[in-house]
Parts: C-alpha cells; sequence; structure tokens
C-alpha cells in the first residue's frame, strides 16, 4: 500500500496542510481521509501531440461542478503543467502517474462511494476504465460496456448496423496478409491505423499494396490484441459534433465544419462554426445519427463524433470518442454552452431537462468561430511539415468574427502563420493536384503575387492558364537555388502536395518543406487551407482599395 506525503509551500518553517499528495516509500500516510461522499476524475496526463491541455479543460470544469454539487472532488494527474493540478482547483490533488497500480492505490485510500469519472481526461484516462472496472472500481457516467461498444470494432460495427448507420466500407485486421486482403476488396486508397489510439498516431493514407505491406510491418505491432484497421478512404467534407447524453435524451450544442477535406486529421484542420456549406439536410441527418448513436452505444455524459459528407451529401460515421474531446473548450466558448459542466451534471445523475435543456440541437450563432491550429515544427526536429491522417499540431487559436473571412483570418494570424497580402508564392504540386492548384494559382496572380514554380508545375500553369511562372530547377537536379530563395527571404507561401501516401524523407518536397520551417516561411500542403487563405486576402485587398478609395488612407 503506498503512503501518501503533501508538498510542502512553507518549506517546513510553518505547520501546513496542503492537500497536494505524492507517493512515498515513508512509512506514515499524511493524507487525511475524509467521511464525505467523494467523487474521483482522472486527469488527461503528460501533454504530448494527441493530447494537449485542451482536456484539461473539461477537468477542471468538473472538478468545479462535483464541488458545488456538494461532493468532495479529487483528481489524480500528473502534469504540472495543467490547471487541473494547482492544488488550489480540487479538494485533493494525488499527483500520480495514470497506471492501474498508482490509481487503484489512490482508490483504496480514498474509497469514493459515488465513483470514478474515466471520461473527461482524454484517451489517457478512458483507457483505464476497463482494467479499473474488471477491478471492481465503480465507473460513473460512460461505462466500460458502452466504451467497449464505441472503441472495439467488431463491436462498434453491429452498433451502426442495428442502427442502419452508414460508415466507411472497411475492416480490422490482425495479421499481414488478411490486411492485404482487406485492402483488396475495399479497394485503394485505403486509411490504416492502430485501434485504441488518439490523434491519429500511426495512422496513414495507403495507396497501393507495396506502401501497405510496409506499413504493416514496420509501421505498426499487429497481432490477435493489436488490431490494424484498413479503412476505404472517402474524399468529402469532414464534420464534427460534440454532444452530451444522460441516457434518454441528446444535446448538441453545434456542429463543427472543417476547412480541409478528409485525408487530414481533424486536430491539424481549421474548424469553423456554425457550418458554412452544407444543407439542412446534411445537418438533420447528423444530428439523427448523433441522436441514435449515443443511446444506442450507452453513452452518459460527453462523447464526439466525427463524420463524412462526400459529394452526393451521403453522410459516413468516422468514428465516435465516448469521452471528452480536444473541441470542448472551442464548441464550449463559441455555443456559450459549457459542456462539461453539463455532463458532469448528467454524469451525478441529473438529466438534461432537469437542467432546462429540452432541445436535441442548441440555436445556431449569428457570429462566426475558427478554430485554427498552430505547429511546432520548428522546434520538433526530424517532424514532416507535411499534414495526414496522423496528428501533428501543437495548439490551436479561436477567431471570432461577425464575417467568417475576418474570424478566419484573426484564427490565422493568432496561432503563428505569417499572413501577407503581397509577395512570391512556390508551387510544386503532384500531378493529381495540378488540375485543382490552377485556379487558386490565378487569384494569386490576380492579387499582384509572383509565382515561381518547378518545371513540371510551371509548365502546366503557363500552358493551361498562361500564369507568367518562373521556373527553378529541382533539388534532385543538383540545385540549390529553392532552398537558397528560401533563406534569403524571396519566398512568402510554399505550397507542396505529394501523392496518396507517398513518403520519401529525401525527396524534393520534404527538403523544401523543411528548409521553409527552418526559415519561417508558412507551408501548405492541403490545397482546401489555400483556398481559405485567399479568402482571406482577397478581403484584405478589399478592405485597403475601399479604405484607398474613401480617401482616409492619406492620413
Amino acid at each position: 500500500m503506498a503512503e501518501y506525503s503533501p508538498i510542502d509551500t512553507c518549506a517546513s518553517e510553518f505547520d501546513s496542510y496542503i492537500p497536494y499528495f505524492y507517493s512515498t516509500y515513508e512509512d506514515e500516510n499524511e493524507s487525511i481521509v475524509s467521511e464525505k461522499k467523494k467523487v474521483i476524475v482522472l486527469g488527461s496526463g503528460p501533454i504530448r501531440i494527441g493530447q494537449g491541455v485542451e482536456f484539461d479543460y473539461s477537468t477542471v470544469h468538473a472538478i468545479t461542478t462535483i464541488k458545488a454539487q456538494g461532493y468532495e472532488a479529487i483528481i489524480i494527474n500528473n502534469n504540472p503543467e495543467t490547471v487541473s493540478t494547482d492544488y488550489t482547483t480540487s479538494d485533493k490533488l494525488y499527483f500520480e502517474p495514470l497506471t492501474v497500480e498508482d490509481v487503484m492505490n489512490v482508490i483504496e485510500l480514498e474509497k469514493p462511494i459515488v465513483g470514478v469519472i474515466a471520461s473527461l481526461g482524454g484517451q489517457t484516462a478512458i483507457n483505464l476504465a476497463e482494467p479499473l472496472g474488471r477491478r471492481g472500481v465503480k465507473i460513473i457516467g460512460t461505462g466500460v460496456d458502452a466504451i467497449e461498444k464505441a472503441e472495439n470494432r467488431d463491436a462498434f460495427e453491429k452498433v451502426l448496423e442495428e442502427l442502419n448507420i452508414p460508415q466507411p466500407e472497411g475492416r480490422a485486421v490482425t495479421n499481414i496478409e488478411d490486411g492485404l486482403a482487406a485492402a483488396r476488396k475495399i479497394g485503394y486508397p485505403v486509411l490504416v491505423r492502430p485501434s485504441f489510439v488518439l490523434g491519429g498516431r500511426a495512422m496513414q493514407l495507403v495507396s497501393n499494396e507495396e506502401m501497405l505491406r510496409h506499413y504493416l510491418r514496420t509501421a505498426v505491432e499487429i497481432d490477435e490484441d493489436k488490431p490494424v484497421l484498413v479503412d476505404k478512404y472517402v474524399e468529402g467534407k469532414e464534420l464534427e459534433v460534440d454532444a452530451v447524453c444522460d441516457g434518454k435524451d441528446v444535446f448538441v450544442p453545434g456542429i463543427m465544419e472543417l476547412i480541409e477535406r478528409t485525408g487530414i486529421h481533424s486536430g491539424d484542420s481549421i474548424s469553423v462554426y456554425p457550418t458554412f456549406s452544407v444543407s439542412n439536410k446534411v445537418k438533420e441527418r447528423i444530428l439523427s445519427y448523433t441522436k441514435r448513436l449515443g443511446l444506442g452505444i450507452g453513452i452518459v455524459g460527453l462523447y464526439n463524433i466525427q463524420f463524412i459528407v462526400s459529394p452526393s451529401e451521403k453522410v459516413y460515421v468516422i468514428e465516435v470518442n465516448p469521452r471528452s474531446s480536444r473541441t470542448v473548450p472551442f464548441l464550449s466558448k463559441s455555443t456559450g454552452y459549457s459542456l462539461a459542466d453539463i455532463a458532469t451534471r448528467v454524469i451525478l445523475g441529473e438529466s438534461l431537462s432537469d437542467q432546462g435543456i429540452d432541445q436535441l440541437y442548441g440555436n445556431e450563432k449569428r457570429r462566426w468561430y475558427v478554430k485554427a491550429p498552430a505547429f511546432s515544427f520548428s522546434k520538433l526536429r526530424g517532424m514532416d511539415a507535411y499534414l495526414s491522417p496522423e496528428m501533428k499540431s501543437t495548439g490551436e487559436a479561436i477567431g471570432y468574427d461577425d464575417n467568417m473571412t475576418r474570424a478566419l483570418y484573426k484564427a490565422l494570424q493568432a496561432s503563428g502563420m505569417n499572413v501577407s497580402n503581397t509577395g512570391t508564392v512556390l508551387v510544386t504540386v503532384s500531378d493529381k493536384d495540378k488540375k485543382e492548384v490552377l485556379p487558386l494559382i490565378k487569384r494569386f496572380y490576380r492579387l499582384g503575387f509572383d509565382i515561381e514554380a518547378t518545371h513540371g508545375t510551371s509548365e502546366y500553369l503557363r500552358k493551361n492558364g498562361g500564369i507568367k511562372t518562373r521556373e527553378r530547377k529541382r533539388i534532385s537536379d543538383g540545385s540549390n537555388e529553392i532552398p537558397e530563395a528560401i533563406r534569403r527571404g524571396d519566398i512568402n507561401y510554399v505550397i507542396n502536395t505529394r501523392d496518396y501516401g507517398s513518403v520519401d524523407m529525401y525527396s524534393d518536397g520534404n527538403l523544401i518543406r523543411q528548409c521553409a520551417v527552418e526559415n519561417n516561411v508558412t507551408v501548405f500542403t492541403s490545397l482546401d487551407t489555400v483556398r481559405a487563405l485567399l479568402d482571406v486576402l482577397e478581403e484584405i485587398t478589399l478592405c485597403v482599395s475601399t479604405i484607398d478609395s474613401s480617401g482616409d488612407g492619406a492620413s
């Protein structure tokens, strides 16, 4: 049995009792156990790509609600850089690793009669629900069976089938040959990823059998206990909801639409509330699926669902996360509904209707809210700046305005992007993207930007768009002129795309991206993000020309 000592904030000068504890090998336990009814909340653990301080938001708000309901609120977490590990946040804080053994030691000491909440600390916390449940711990809120239904591929597919909800065709495989057979049946390109992970870790978009075989051999562990998911890649719009279910009713405060299409992790995409390009029919379908899934899985508290909308407006479910998500703070601030508070009250037994929430969907705001990812590529050596299904962002920023483009501009600037409305654009894109990039480059050209490109892209832009383009020699041909131009500050934006799933750390594209990151030049690997930037630049140009024509610019 572990013994606990408090952090001494007075350097032993005075007697003090600070309810901030760590386990020791001492003989005396200094944590005073009260007779109050207790709730233990599992935190989110160390901050890393895929799981950041956004998850801590839910933990902190839950603690406030638990205390207001008259319970003793206890946190187990081990990250000194979060608000939840400020000892003034909870009634008691145990600064312990989020492992089964360490968490069980605290539970055995405190004996929380009310129970333990595992659904507010992201994937780290929820992965503890099943082993804790097996040891007789009372998990309140979304239970172990519901978590299994959402995160076990076979169980989740059965739920979708029973509820008549479509998802992209896919299979969970436990060996390499089954993986190859599944991909042949489904058809390339496919999305592959290990199950039970956060942040799309080790997720890749694969376009052929050779790449898939290499992925299954080198990128992941694959066996009976660690299945790999092989899904058909459906290109379309991606949307996302955070919702609360009380076992009888469901509440969805808002629907978020991602600017980048499928194939880029939602945490690396620009997210907009309310939606800007989908029909009411699509929104009604999303709300219907959200309600059916919350009740069908057995969620009690927060959950997150990601959707794909095909060009024909067919709605597919990508996944259901039976826990709080990284978008909870964004959606709470945007809609005005404190999701973590609402969900915690539900977990403690207060229904949505008892809280005065009697509608499925909240009233949409008239103002636009945009969440833009922030990246730390210059600080994380060796990380490729190419956006993919595996999450790479390390933070986020929010912009809001009555005008969507201006909200987007604020978010981009706040996230650290250099937004320049003049200069030079370097373009080097794959053959599959040349047709799509042409109208975008025409818009840059009309704004007065100089256009530079590698041979294939340059030739395409001149022949098909009549765009005056300066051709730059390729790095692989022995030229150093592109890196030199980037280092001199001659390039303002780099637009670079590649074929599905192709990865080569020594390719021209990779070397260009690395050089751009090192020299603080903005890199775009998604044409959807480029399109959004152009909307911003055209809005800036319009505002400047309006000021100039009014004569105000003379001052």
